[in-house]
């Protein structure tokens, strides 16, 4: 295989693991909390409003990764003038800084980076939903696997597994296997050979597109996975006489009842329609990310005019959170802020009713209702 796909199948995998079995009392949040977490930020990372800081602040750091490489530098520069939604997949199935650095950060979870990059990915989920795969399908992807990563992936067996990075496959099982060199005795490494079963006529979970047409590379037939992807791992054997192990994946659907839970969830913590920093911050709040829930707080608060009754909640909020980690002197100066901008709202409001009333030859107290 050359090209892109072969790069991509490089990379290590990164996943999470959804336990179905979840004792009576205990948090589907707490047990799964990994899986469903970064199900949760991604919803509402994609549905969060793109700005042009954020677009300067994602070139500025690319700028900075590439330092000294002048190719990769040239495509930064050219994928910051000419970039457009129109052209997410061929942008991405390009040989540039992009996949390595958007596909990077979704492995590690880079939760600043994945905000930075989420117009990028949402154009490329968007642009897949235009590339509609109408049959039932068998992918491929051959790869080397760390021992260490199969172990962990055996004792997956039956359960769901989300892959958290995009997921390139081909539908040639050649070039797959091609790939795949059972004598390269690499240190702690073993050839793999992944086997997805994915039927478009049963609603997936997240879409998959044969990106062929709209690729740099239309001849690798690549059917690409979008981040989050949720599969059953159904088996992990070896085969062809011993040499390569061949891990079976069956696409999940919506209508996987297990999941009922898992969208529920997403739905109490992000809800519906455009979301907002305020929403990014609570939802990293309750994983535990005190860190990058106080940075958005704050984001949205530079974003927001001095008098935003918006405000009112994030300074609580940022009271609360700065607290919790100690945080006491900064803590009290956000709870002022709240009661000072709570004050200066309660006296506008007032002053709207006394204006009101004498505008209807009443005075304020005969408003009152009792």
């Amino acid at each position: 295989m050359d090209h892109k796909i072969q790069k991509t199948m490089e990379e290590p995998l990164s996943v999470n693991v959804f336990d179905t079995i979840v004792g009576t009392g205990t948090s589907i949040s707490g047990i799964n909390g990994q899986f469903i977490f970064a199900q949760v930020i991604m919803d509402c990372l994609l549905r969060l409003k793109y700005t042009q800081t954020d677009k300067a602040e994602l070139i500025d750091r690319c700028k900075a990764q590439y330092e000294g490489n002048i190719e990769e530098l040239n495509n930064v520069l050219e994928f910051e003038k000419y970039y457009s939604s129109d052209k997410a997949l061929l942008w991405y199935t390009r040989e540039t800084f992009l996949y390595k650095t958007v596909n990077a950060a979704l492995r590690k979870q880079d939760i600043h980076m994945i905000f930075l990059f989420r117009e990028f990915i949402s154009d490329i989920i968007h642009q897949s939903k235009c590339c509609p795969i109408k049959h039932p399908l068998r992918a491929y992807r051959g790869q080397r696997m760390s021992i260490d990563e199969l172990k962990a992936l055996k004792k997956m067996c039956s359960h769901f597994i989300s892959v958290n990075s995009f997921f390139s496959t081909t539908t040639d099982d050649q070039k797959a296997c091609d790939f795949l060199d059972p004598s390269n005795t690499a240190i702690n490494t073993e050839p793999v050979l992944f086997k997805i079963d994915a039927d478009p006529e049963r609603v997936p979970i997240k879409p998959f597109a044969d990106v062929s047409a709209r690729s740099e590379y239309p001849g690798e037939y690549e059917i690409l996975f979008m981040p989050g992807s949720i599969f059953r791992l159904e088996s992990i054997d070896r085969s062809f006489h011993g040499r390569i192990w061949v891990i079976q994946m069956t696409l999940c659907n919506d209508d996987e009842h297990e999941f009922n839970n898992v969208f529920l969830f997403m739905k109490q913590q992000s809800g519906s329609g455009e979301t907002n920093l305020h929403t990014l911050g609570k939802i990293l709040r309750d994983m535990g990310n005190h860190v990058l829930a106080e940075k958005y707080f704050k984001r949205f608060i530079e974003q927001l005019s001095s008098e935003d009754i918006l405000l009112v909640d994030l300074y609580k909020d940022l009271d609360k959170l700065l607290s919790q980690t100690g945080k006491w002197d900064e803590s009290n100066e956000w709870h002022n802020k709240a009661c000072t901008l709570t004050k200066q709202h309660s006296l506008i409001s007032r002053s709207s009713i006394d204006m009101e009333s004498k505008s209807l030859g009443r005075s304020p107290t005969e408003n009152t209702l009792y």
